[in-house]
């Protein structure tokens, strides 16, 4: 069968193999999406404790001051985008403070630059009245934005009973989430299109992370070294590449984050490198491109991703019904990670098998929990990353 015939089926016949596992043909490299473990094929990752010139990484004192930065200029340069030294400074108004029961609500508006028409990111701190202390804060990045809403976590009760506050931001007030959109947000603020090796909308939306980061720091309500980060999906990622950015957020809770994020791209199963160069270019760097078809000779993957965030907390979430996402690609980056939490004094995951669904595993310093359910953060989801998160915050 031709290669155009196969996309005419493709495009005809295929929607979904299953709940959360649709089945698309890559256009450049004609790859049709895979769901069978049998056919996943074999690759070795890459070793986060060996550095490009073969040399092994064995003291903290060489992953910190050689490999993870070596990692990072990668992942700027080959992936994500490096973003650019022309970033334009924010500034920030403040509103009245809310006080209904129980509750501390502040609303911030920061405005990226001095133009006429400055892109402006919206800001919800939420924090328990009555606090005697400095309070840790979970930092949601969320859909919304742009003129959308951006909802409040599920489990905000829950946070603010904790002693902890939350905080809220939509990622289309940072950068459009769409196509053509470069002369828009933080990135056409900049005033050019980006270089082949500059940021796209995953590093523009981290860089809007450590923005508002500067302006939590700045309230002296809140615990500046207790910062935590949730994303979920292209969010999720985010926090991930957010984190191996700015060593201040103290902990990461990446729901969902599939392919580009914490699962593994070696893995033929789900999406796929070739997928996403083809449906989000404009989330990465123009350099991402020369990867299609090439998965196996990334000099990263996902177990890298996550370990630049160590020694620091990461929990990561995966659902039955999103195949998509490749949820055991996830939990075996996980695992592959490993090597540099021990490294560096921590705990890894704790086991190398794969939990029973709605299993937390969550006694070490990365974190998993693989729910029977859909692409969502869910309320269950939730509570397991509280309970994480209770070892570092409480």
């Amino acid at each position: 069968m031709s290669r155009a015939l196969c996309l005419a089926v493709a495009a005809l016949l295929a929607q979904q193999a299953a709940p959360g596992a649709p089945i698309r043909t890559a256009e450049k490299t004609g790859h049709v999406s895979n769901y069978d473990e049998a056919k996943v094929g074999t690759y070795t990752l890459p070793d986060p404790l060996t550095s490009a010139d073969g040399k092994r990484v064995t003291s903290a004192e060489a992953w910190t001051k050689q490999r993870r930065p070596e990692l990072i200029r990668i992942y700027e340069a080959e992936i994500w985008g490096r973003i650019p030294a022309n970033t334009l400074k924010m500034s920030w108004v403040g509103f009245p403070v809310e006080t209904p029961p129980g509750v501390v609500v502040k609303r911030s508006v920061g405005t990226i630059g001095t133009a006429p028409n400055a892109p402006k990111i919206n800001l919800k701190v939420a924090l328990p009245a009555g606090a005697g202390k400095p309070v840790p804060v979970i930092l949601l990045v969320q859909f919304g934005g742009g003129g959308a809403p951006i909802p409040d976590p599920p489990v905000a009760s829950e946070i603010l009973a904790r002693g902890w506050g939350y905080a809220t931001i939509g990622y289309n007030d940072i950068q459009p989430d769409k196509a053509d959109a470069f002369d828009q947000g933080v990135i056409g603020a900049t005033g050019k299109s980006p270089a082949a090796d500059e940021w796209g909308d995953v590093s523009a939306w981290a860089w809007g992370v450590s923005r508002v980061i500067d302006h939590l720091s700045t309230d002296k309500a809140i615990d500046a070294a207790r910062i935590a980060v949730h994303g979920h999906s292209r969010i999720g990622k985010t926090a991930l590449w957010a984190s191996a950015l700015d060593p201040r957020i103290a902990a990461v809770y990446a729901s969902c984050p599939g392919e580009m994020g914490a699962a593994l791209s070696r893995r033929d199963y789900g999406e796929t490198v070739d997928d996403m160069a083809q449906r989000f270019p404009y989330w990465f760097d123009r350099n991402f491109q020369k990867w299609v078809g090439r998965w196996n000779e990334m000099p990263v993957d996902a177990h890298t991703l996550i370990a630049l965030s160590a020694p620091r907390p990461v929990f990561v979430t995966g659902g039955s019904e999103d195949q998509w996402a490749d949820p055991v690609g996830e939990f075996k980056a996980l695992v592959a990670a490993g090597p540099v939490y021990r490294l560096l004094g921590k705990k890894d995951l704790g086991t190398t098998d794969l939990p029973a669904l709605d299993t937390p595993q969550i006694s070490g310093d990365l974190g998993w929990y693989y729910h029977k359910g859909p692409h969502a953060a869910t309320v269950e989801d939730w509570k397991v990353f509280l309970q994480f998160l209770d070892k570092y915050f409480t």
